[in-house]
């Protein structure tokens, strides 16, 4: 087992990650920026080390600093969490070369797998669904590419290679768009992500959300857990996710769950991942692949009863997977809100002092918070302030349980989301399942179309 992992991370996942340790036996270093030394996870942790400033740039993307604390606190492995340079195959490489252990994929599959061109190639030759589509990066004949979009059938989607988390795609409705569009999402992913090579796959306009998770021993052993829906989102990002997800049956989860488990087999993979898919008239269609825990790993832990930080721990250790796909047994249903500082009607964030905070409790109840009272939340990170998960036998159960617990849990001082989240789960499309993925944002614009009417 491992003796002494560095938490490259903060807030929530931070705390998750030290439970997992601190359970299995293994000593912990929380590094941290400044502006972080009172996080839960820096008291806790047996060892603490000031990585730099409050800006990310300085301290939890700054690569040599996390190593150096990985080096004068003789630590064995580094987990970077989510987020930050957890899917940095730069960051990987430079772990490995130091001479630690980075508690996920290699990093040549962390490349593979973050540019998106090579993905689809690489899932293609896998046999995983994949969007139709380019086949490749596009190129400036302005000819082959209306011939390209002819072929997949408008509305297209322009994405950068290098994208990530709704950032660099534009839609293209019109072969007049066409051109500038192209043109305009290459300037901005030069811009963003330091490669301006896009592609073009066809836009699915009502899909939903639909992602398997998958652990892998990098040594001939993978399985899945079955499957979450995300359809939940503002602008790209996860507001709720649920597992198992509605509507999609026992046959199509192992269906699929057979295909990215044998994707993984056959690149190689190693630790926990996520195979993201649209999901569409009962047809799955890959996206990408996420090579790190998720935010909303919980409910798949939850309706499994696999610790999945725990599972990555193991597998870094050099341990083959202990858990047979027979031994995966999907119970009841779990859903989770993100708890976010911000304002639940304008969405602007809201740092500053947490005065009062009370976590909800019961049946089938979970918190994965860093917040106490006393707590400043700053203003230099993601608004992300905790995950309410819960558990019940069936949905419905599951959305009655996380009505109550949201009606119950306080946090004083700042703005929340928590009525947007109440909101939500009131909602009668969310009640039924299975809405796609524009449908929270529909029902948002309607919201503020009938609030400006009132005045």
């Amino acid at each position: 087992m491992l003796d002494k992992v560095v938490i490259a991370n903060r807030g929530e996942i931070a705390l998750r990650i030290l439970r997992a340790c601190h359970a299995l036996g293994i000593r912990t270093v929380a590094v941290h920026s400044t502006v972080d030394r009172n996080l839960k996870h820096v008291a806790m942790a047996d060892e603490s080390v000031c990585i730099g400033p409050a800006a990310s740039s300085d301290s939890y993307l700054n690569m040599p600093a996390i190593i150096a604390a990985a080096e004068v606190t003789d630590a064995q492995a580094i987990h970077p969490g989510y987020g930050f340079l957890s899917e940095n195959a730069d960051f990987a490489e430079r772990v490995e070369q130091s001479g630690f252990i980075f508690i996920g994929p290699k990093a040549a599959t962390i490349r593979l797998m973050g540019d998106k061109v090579e993905a689809i190639r690489a899932m293609k030759d896998a046999g995983v669904p994949c969007v139709p589509g380019s086949g490749g990066p596009l190129g400036d004949d302005t000819a082959a590419n209306v011939k390209i979009a002819r072929e997949i059938g408008y509305p297209v989607i322009v994405k950068a290679a290098g994208g990530g988390g709704g950032r660099g795609m534009r839609v293209v409705h019109t072969e007049a768009h066409l051109g500038n569009a192209i043109a305009t999402t290459k300037t901005e992913a030069k811009a963003a992500f330091g490669n301006d090579m896009v592609y073009m796959e066809k836009f699915l306009e009502n899909p939903r959300h639909v992602e398997i998770q998958v652990l892998a021993d990098g040594q001939g052993n993978a399985i899945h857990l079955g499957e979450r829906d995300c359809s939940m989102q503002r602008r790209h990002q996860k507001v709720v996710e649920e597992a198992p997800a509605p509507g999609i049956t026992a046959e199509q989860r192992a269906d699929i769950g057979k295909v990215c488990v044998e994707a993984c087999l056959r690149i190689g993979y190693r630790g926990a991942g996520t195979f993201e898919f649209l999901y569409e008239n009962g047809r799955f269609y890959f996206i990408e692949m996420n090579t790190r825990i998720q935010v909303e790993h919980p409910v798949t832990e939850l309706v499994t009863g696999i610790d999945l930080v725990r599972e990555q721990l193991m597998i870094a250790a050099g341990h083959k997977l202990s858990i047979k796909q027979s031994d995966i047994v999907l119970t009841g249903h779990a859903i989770e809100c993100r708890i976010n500082a911000e304002d639940p009607d304008t969405f602007m964030p809201s740092p500053g002092l947490v005065k009062h905070f009370h976590a909800p409790g019961g049946p089938g109840v979970r918190v994965d918070s860093h917040v106490y009272e006393g707590y400043k939340v700053p203003s230099n990170y993601d608004s992300m302030i905790g995950k309410l998960i819960v558990h019940g036998p069936d949905r419905d159960t599951a959305i009655a349980r996380m009505r109550v617990a949201l009606s119950e849990m306080v946090v004083d001082g700042i703005k929340t989301n928590i009525p947007l989240q109440q909101r939500i789960l009131a909602d009668q499309g969310f009640q039924r399942g299975g809405q796609n993925i524009h449908y929270l944002e529909k029902r948002l614009a309607e919201r503020k179309e009938k609030s400006l009417s009132i005045v």
